[in-house]
């Protein structure tokens, strides 16, 4: 005996059509069309009705877990909410564009009494003390730099 699903999909014929048009143009986000086939294959409204989760993974290859986010997410906040990807997602900034100017400006400056240079560490550990930061990386200190053309190589033109 097969189980009741939860979270049931059904489309009207408005969602529906603009599905298929995201899905059929394939100028979204690879995630974006993804979510689109599944509501489009979950749909209970469609002639032969909707699809096993289990088919639906095998033919486009996607999660069971995947797919059950997406069917919760259209149930509980609709069409628009499946659609557009998730708000704060990834990594917080460690520096926000001033700390940045402050990390430039430091670089650029005499390395300490003693150096011949800056380092990475030399670097984020000055940050730490002068910018009252808790923590901060050697690497997010080399990605700043990198993003910026102000290497540790010597001239910053060049």
């Amino acid at each position: 005996m097969g189980m009741v699903k939860k979270y049931v999909v059904s489309l009207s014929a408005e969602e529906r059509q603009s599905l298929e048009e995201i899905v059929h143009t394939g100028k979204r986000a690879a995630a974006t069309i993804n979510h689109a086939r599944i509501l489009l294959k979950a749909d209970t409204e469609q002639a032969q009705g909707s699809w096993r989760d289990q088919d639906i993974k095998a033919a486009l290859d996607i999660s069971i877990r995947t797919i059950e986010r997406v069917r919760q997410r259209f149930v509980e906040e609709g069409l628009e909410a499946v659609l557009k990807p998730r708000a704060g997602r990834g990594r917080k900034r460690k520096l926000d564009g001033e700390a940045e100017a402050h990390l430039i400006a430091l670089r650029c400056g005499a390395p300490p009494e003693g150096r011949g240079r800056w380092t990475l560490r030399l670097l984020a550990e000055r940050m730490v003390e002068l910018d009252s930061l808790d923590e901060l990386s050697h690497e997010s200190v080399r990605q700043v730099l990198k993003k910026t053309n102000y290497s540790l190589g010597g001239n910053p033109a060049g």
